[in-house]
């Protein structure tokens, strides 16, 4: 099996069981790159590896506008008791 060259000359790549599980780590490493792998058993297709697509947070920024109130004095200095807490 030759990883290197089947990358450079297919997109879905055939692998039967043993090399499957001989080359799991490889293998994954493609998946990742957005390959598909095809696991064959006796030459018939019974898996396919694919790559889970990232779940992103949907967020919109301003989405939270008027929800709430950043009060006046956010950024001044901590009061002195809360900031000894810090630097014991």
């Amino acid at each position: 099996m030759d990883l290197a060259k089947d990358l450079v000359y297919n997109r879905v790549m055939e692998v039967n069981i043993h090399e499957a599980k001989t080359h799991l780590s490889k293998l994954l490493e493609r998946v990742v790159l957005g390959e598909e792998i095809i696991i064959a058993k006796a030459g018939k297709p019974v898996a396919k590896l694919v790559a889970i697509p990232s779940e992103r947070p949907r967020f919109k920024l301003g989405s939270a506008k008027g929800e709430f109130v950043v009060p006046d004095d956010f950024n001044d200095p901590l009061p002195k008791e809360i900031e000894d807490l810090f630097y014991k």
